[in-house]
C-alpha cells in the first residue's frame, strides 16, 4: 500500500472590527467555498513565514501574525491527512486584491455569523467551525509557541 504523504498547511483568520476575512475558492477539487487565506508550507519555509506569504498571495493584504487558535489535523475532502497550522493575523498594509488563480471573492464576515454557515458553502466545514468557536471565544494562544525555523 502507497500511503499519501501527510500535507502541512497555514491558515490565518485576519479580524477586523468583529468580522472575519473570508475567501471564496473555486479550484478543481473545491468549487465555490469559503475558506480562511491558507495554503500549504513550501519545503524548507517556516511555517510563521508561509502563513504571511499565503495571506498577500491571495487577499494583497500585509498581516503580521498575533496569536495561534492552535493546530488541526483532519482528513480533506480530496482524502489527505492535513495538520493545519492556523494563526490571528492584524492587518498591516496592503490592500484587498484578489488576483491568485483558484480565488473567486472576498467577503468581512461577522465571526457570530460565521459559527451559523452553512456546510455547504465552507471548505472543510467542522474545521472552519472549530476554529471560529476559538475565534468567538477568543481562545488563542501566544505565538512565540512557535520558534523561527532553525537554518
Amino acid at each position: 500500500m502507497t500511503e499519501k504523504p501527510i500535507v502541512l498547511v497555514v491558515s490565518v483568520s485576519i479580524i477586523k472590527d468583529e468580522k472575519v476575512l473570508m475567501i471564496k475558492e473555486n479550484k478543481p477539487n473545491v468549487i465555490n467555498k469559503w475558506n480562511f487565506p491558507s495554503g500549504r508550507i513550501e519545503m524548507g519555509e517556516d511555517i510563521l513565514d508561509a502563513a504571511i506569504r499565503e495571506v498577500k498571495e491571495e487577499t494583497g493584504l500585509d498581516v503580521k501574525l498575533t496569536y495561534t487558535t492552535g493546530i488541526y489535523n483532519f482528513i480533506s475532502s480530496s482524502q489527505d491527512q492535513v495538520i493545519m497550522f492556523h494563526f490571528i493575523g492584524q492587518v498591516t498594509g496592503g490592500s484587498i486584491n484578489i488576483e491568485e488563480d483558484g480565488i473567486i471573492d472576498s467577503a468581512w464576515v461577522k465571526v457570530s455569523d460565521l459559527v451559523k454557515s452553512n456546510d455547504d458553502e465552507l471548505r472543510n466545514p467542522s474545521v472552519i467551525k472549530q476554529i471560529t468557536n476559538c475565534l468567538v471565544n477568543k481562545s488563542y494562544h501566544p505565538i512565540n509557541v512557535f520558534h523561527k525555523q532553525i537554518k
